[in-house]
This record gives C-alpha cells, sequence and structure tokens, in this order.
C-alpha cells in the first residue's frame, strides 16, 4: 500500500492543526508582552527621607573646603595682636591621645 505525501500536507485537518498552531504562538506572544508590560508596570523606585537628606549631605561636605576660615582669621588676628594664650595642658593631653590612639590600635 502507498501513502501520498502530496496530499497528506494539503489535508484539511493539518491545515487546521498549522492554524491552532501559529494562534497558540500568538497568544503566548501576547501574553509574554502583556506579562512583560505588567512587570514593567510594577517596578518602581523610591527614595526616602533619610537617603535624600544624606545625598544632600553628601554634596555639601564634598563642596565644602573643611576650613572654617572665620576661625582661622581670627586666630591669626590673635596672634598679630599677641592675645592668642596656648593651653599646654590641654595641648600635651591631646598629644598624649593622639600618640595613644595612633601606637596602640592593631
Amino acid at each position: 500500500m502507498a501513502i501520498n505525501i502530496n496530499n497528506l500536507q494539503n489535508s484539511p485537518q493539518v491545515k487546521a492543526d498549522k492554524a491552532d498552531q501559529l494562534v497558540q504562538r500568538q497568544q503566548t506572544a501576547v501574553q509574554q508582552n502583556a506579562a512583560g508590560q505588567a512587570a514593567q508596570k510594577q517596578d518602581s523606585v523610591s527614595i526616602t527621607p533619610q537617603a535624600q537628606q544624606f545625598s544632600k549631605l553628601q554634596e555639601k561636605a564634598a563642596n565644602s573646603s573643611g576650613i572654617d576660615q572665620e576661625r582661622v582669621d581670627k586666630i591669626k588676628q590673635a596672634i598679630a595682636e599677641g592675645k592668642y594664650k596656648i593651653n599646654v595642658e590641654m595641648l600635651a593631653k591631646r598629644i598624649m591621645q593622639f600618640e595613644g590612639d595612633l601606637f596602640n590600635r592593631k
């Protein structure tokens, strides 16, 4: 018994199966696209007020020179006028504290 392959490909059942497969692929693509869009709509980012404040402080610190020019000018003026007094006990205490911190840390 011989099988006619040419007629099999053109049968109504094969055409219906191909159409069903095409429809299923299109539906799957539409569903994936809709799911992707839904996921995109669900994604969001919110910055807390603390993070916003921290960002502003970082920017301010980056733009700052770190020098209190007004205080420096007052000390210069006091030295020039001979009015600046050094507290030797406080100076010695801070030097010892600095050296202790420097050499005792591991």
